[in-house]
């Protein structure tokens, strides 16, 4: 029943802002005879309609065929609902007001037109006032396609820790997380840029929590000699996303669904990572001891698989003074990980901060928190930590806004 409202309210959203955003392009654009209407709302709707049905065959084959132009047919129509959704604020604020005023003259016994029927002139000026609100989300997304998406930027956090062992004060960590290779087409050229970025921070411990390809195995063998420059002393470890599985395939068979997956952990290991399944590593530095655990993907969102064993993972951590977990969605962290009091910084990403949103700081927002409480940054329970990468690549939008792809430094100190 809530998911039926969620669409119907969605589609009424829909209607609306196509609607304001036809008035308002037909308004703005002052025609006035009759046959120069008829033309532009004929044209409008074509054109309008044609791009919801590239974009929806676009989605229902985007695993087939060229996937960068269908990740673009798939943006085009929702950048310009993004346009169209501000572009409803002024017009309806606008219809409300002449509502307004229309009533108050008929409860007040006004004859005729003056009250009612507001100039052109003042319905143009507000058609392109909304049209030029509405450019600038276009114009964001716009950004966010040509350079956002590959904008790599590092955030560095410190993070303390009473427990923390002495051998460990100052040790860095570098997360990444979402690559997504297969949204590249095949182009090495941004990985070969992130790896450089990555290198130059000289981190003691790299970790990549999840989501290496879209859905096929062979989608990360174009990066494959780019992503093996990555240098670390210790062992770089990763985990599976809930992308990694190949659930979003329809595959011949079953068989075929694990012959990939098994050729994903084979390209694991050809870049030189350590593939962690429900596994913990002990680092050692002298007598101190950190240990890394990283599980399957566990989430506790009924869409998303449920594959991770923490149970088996954190038996294996033994009695390491800290522990460091890699989990892939961060739903996973309130739903099973608290309960474990000495898992003390949990790693995940998943989210991809939607792509989309304000991120300042001291502010973010971006539609996906209302999914995922812990969603982009650091979160904190007690001597728990949760940190949730937004990711180094993208995903069907073709880009990024606000949340730009990602290279997480985080130092351990003592607290």
């Amino acid at each position: 029943m809530r998911n039926q409202l969620v669409f119907w309210g969605i589609f009424f959203l829909l209607i609306i802002a196509e609607t304001y955003g036809y008035l308002a392009v037909r308004t703005a654009a002052g025609l006035t005879s009759p046959a120069a209407r008829r033309g532009f709302t004929v044209s409008y709707w074509v054109l309008t309609l044609g791009l919801w049905a590239l974009c929806f065959w676009a989605a229902r084959t985007r695993h087939d065929g060229p996937v960068a132009l269908k990740s673009y047919l798939l943006a085009a129509p929702l950048l310009l609902l993004a346009a169209k959704l501000v572009v409803v604020f002024p017009l309806l604020l606008e219809d409300l007001t002449r509502l307004g005023r229309w009533a108050a003259a008929g409860f007040g016994g006004a004859a005729g037109g003056r009250a009612a029927v507001e100039p052109i002139s003042r319905s143009q000026f507000i058609s392109r006032l909304a049209l030029g609100l509405g450019a600038v989300p276009l114009l964001a997304l716009l950004w966010g396609m040509a350079k956002g998406k590959t904008d790599y930027r590092v955030r560095r956090v410190v993070l303390r820790y009473p427990n923390l062992p002495a051998a460990f004060d100052g040790f860095k960590i570098l997360q990444i997380s979402d690559l997504h290779t297969g949204s590249f087409n095949g182009n090495p050229e941004p990985m070969r840029r992130a790896v450089g970025i990555i290198n130059a921070q000289k981190a003691d411990l790299i970790v990549m929590t999840g989501d290496l390809v879209n859905d096929r195995a062979t989608e990360v063998e174009p990066h494959i000699e780019a992503l093996a420059g990555i240098k670390s002393e210790l062992p770089i470890f990763s985990i599976l996303g809930n992308h990694d599985y190949g659930d979003y395939v329809q595959w011949t068979s079953a068989e075929a669904k694990r012959e990939n997956l098994q050729r994903l952990a084979r390209n694991h290991a050809k870049i030189g990572w350590r593939l962690l399944l429900d596994e913990s590593h002990t680092i050692r530095r002298g007598a101190d001891e950190l240990a890394v655990l990283g599980v399957q993907n566990w989430s506790s969102h009924p869409n998303f698989p449920k594959h991770g064993n923490l149970p088996q993972a954190h038996a294996a951590s033994g009695n390491a003074p800290f522990k460091l977990l890699l989990s892939h969605d961060p739903s996973h962290w309130e739903a099973q990980v608290l309960d474990y009091k000495d898992i003390d910084l949990t790693l995940s990403g998943h989210t991809h901060g939607m792509q989309f949103g304000v991120n300042l700081p001291n502010f973010k927002w971006s539609p996906v928190q209302y999914s995922y409480p812990q969603w982009a940054g650091i979160y904190e329970q007690g001597r728990q930590k949760l940190y949730v990468n937004v990711g180094l690549g993208y995903l069907g939008f073709p880009g990024r806004v606000g949340f730009l792809p990602e290279i997480t430094l985080l130092e351990l100190r003592r607290a």
